[in-house]
C-alpha cells in the first residue's frame, strides 16, 4: 500500500482525489502523526509539498527518506518533498527572490521510468533546489530550474519541483511512479 505524507499542502486533497479516481490503494497521514516504525507496512511513499516550514516535519520527512534509502523503497518527493529529499542526500536548496507560480514546460535530459517526452507541469514553490551530490541525479530541466526531476542513484526514488498532482501531463508521472511499486 502506498502512504501519502501529508505535510500541509494546499494541493494533497488533488494528489488524493487523484489516487481515489484513479483506484490507487493508499493511506493518508499528517507528518506530525506518522509512527517511523510502522513505515515498514508501506510498499511505496509520496511526500506531500508543504505551505510553512516546521522542523519537525523536515524532521519526520529526513527519517521517512532515511528510510526509503535504507528499505530501497519507492519514494516520490512532490516540491517540498523533493527540496527535503535533496537536502536529505546532501544537496541545497535556495529561496527565490519570486513566487514560481503557473504552468511550465520540463525537458527531459535522462531516461528514466517517469517520463520519455517534455511536459507542462504546475509550478507553485518559493525555494528550489540548487545543488545536488553525486548520487542525485537530475532527469528533467526547465528554463528556471536545472533540477526538475531528480532521482537517487538508480533506485526508484524520486523528486519533482513541481506539483505533479495539478496537470495532466503530471498525473502521468504518478500513475507511473505508482506502477514501479506495485
Amino acid at each position: 500500500m502506498l502512504l501519502v505524507v501529508d505535510n500541509g499542502s494546499i494541493y494533497t486533497k488533488t494528489l488524493l482525489d487523484f489516487l481515489s479516481e484513479t483506484k490507487v490503494p493508499h493511506h493518508n497521514i499528517l507528518f506530525d502523526q506518522i509512527k517511523l516504525s510502522k513505515l515498514q507496512n508501506f510498499s511505496s511513499i509520496i511526500l506531500s509539498g508543504r505551505k510553512v516550514n516546521n522542523k519537525l516535519m523536515n524532521a519526520t520527512n529526513s527519517k521517512i527518506i532515511k528510510h526509503a534509502v535504507l528499505e530501497k523503497k519507492p519514494l516520490l518527493g512532490i516540491c517540498y518533498g523533493a527540496e527535503i529529499l535533496a537536502l536529505t542526500i546532501g544537496g541545497t536548496i535556495k529561496r527565490l527572490c519570486t513566487q514560481n507560480k503557473g504552468i511550465e514546460k520540463i525537458k527531459v535530459i535522462k531516461k528514466n521510468p517517469l517520463c520519455d517526452h517534455n511536459i507542462e507541469v504546475f509550478q507553485s514553490h518559493s525555494y528550489a533546489i540548487s545543488k545536488v551530490t553525486g548520487s542525485l541525479i537530475s532527469l528533467a530541466k526547465s528554463n528556471s530550474s536545472e533540477f526538475e526531476i531528480i532521482q537517487y542513484k538508480d533506485f526508484n526514488i524520486f523528486g519533482t519541483q513541481f506539483h505533479p498532482e495539478m496537470s495532466d501531463d503530471g498525473k502521468s508521472i504518478i500513475e507511473a511512479f505508482v506502477s514501479l511499486s506495485s
